[in-house]
């Protein structure tokens, strides 16, 4: 698979900013947190911002609050959505074969 250079937008800013490869559909792929962490709680709630590289494929958005996955959508090739992280353990995202995901977390 070939990742576009296009997954470089946030290069330029200075929160914390991740790549992340997702890959199928048997085992999620953390975006933020994990599911063996405690729900997360902060003063002011982190954004998480999300970003599916345009030359990836449509990825599957879940989050894990107390134990329980809720699903929160698909997001395509190219697309972005931003999630407040607050009283959750972790999102993640699952896709049918690949895509690489880039990710900014900002308060």
């Amino acid at each position: 698979m070939r990742t576009s250079p296009l997954t470089n937008i946030f290069d330029h800013w200075t929160q914390p900013s991740y790549e992340i490869r997702v890959r199928g559909t048997t085992s999620p792929t953390y975006l933020w947190g994990s599911a063996v962490m405690e729900n997360q709680t902060f003063e002011k709630p982190l954004v998480l911002h999300i970003r599916n590289d345009p030359l990836g494929e449509s990825i599957t958005l879940s989050t894990q609050a107390s134990g329980t996955a809720t699903a929160i959508g698909t997001l395509n090739k190219g697309e972005c959505v931003s999630i407040p992280v607050q009283a959750m353990s972790g999102v993640f995202a699952t896709c049918t074969l690949e895509s690489v995901v880039g990710c900014l977390i900002k308060e």
